[in-house]
């Protein structure tokens, strides 16, 4: 018995030395955390924003009965307040664009409204039930008679990113 409690004592030091970044391999972590924070900031999966299309010119694009794997930029009107789960683009004209993420595999700061993001990934046409666009609603913040004034589905541009960068302000 007397052993277990040294054998204890040794792992828990030990572990708690390198928790705390005693280590180099710690300092160069923190040192990358810096160089990121410096610059834009990424969430899912990694890519290089190349031949990048302004949401205003996605409808355009994209017809009403294909999907298109494109990157798009974009401002953010609104994020799911509940757990940055999905987020709405804007165009300025009260068009907005509903945004999920791949297998929810990611979720988004929930207060980057009025922020520039560049997304990777699908964007596609779809009909979202009423029930759905509540849901949306509510995880928004809107009040009930905002929620219960949706009664019709909704024919949308939508989008399935795989990765978001978010643009440095």
């Amino acid at each position: 018995m007397k052993y277990f409690f040294q054998l204890l004592a040794l792992v828990l030091f030990v572990g708690f030395g390198t928790a705390c970044g005693s280590t180099g391999e710690a300092a160069t972590e923190s040192d990358s955390q810096t160089e990121e924070q410096a610059g834009d900031e990424s969430f899912g999966a990694e890519f290089t924003p190349e031949a990048v299309i302004a949401y205003q010119d996605l409808s355009a694009k994209v017809t009403d009965t294909d999907s298109m794997a494109i990157t798009v930029r974009g401002k953010v009107s609104e994020v799911c307040q509940s757990k940055g789960c999905w987020m709405s683009i804007t165009n300025g004209d009260g068009e907005d664009m509903m945004v999920r993420f791949k297998d929810y595999g990611f979720f988004m700061p929930k207060d980057i409204a009025g922020r520039e993001v560049i997304m990777n990934g699908k964007a596609f046409y779809q009909t979202t039930p009423v029930d759905e666009l509540r849901h949306y609603a509510e995880d928004a913040g809107k009040s009930q008679e905002e929620i219960d004034a949706i009664t019709e589905p909704k024919r949308e541009l939508s989008f399935l990113a795989d990765g978001v960068i978010l643009v440095k302000e």
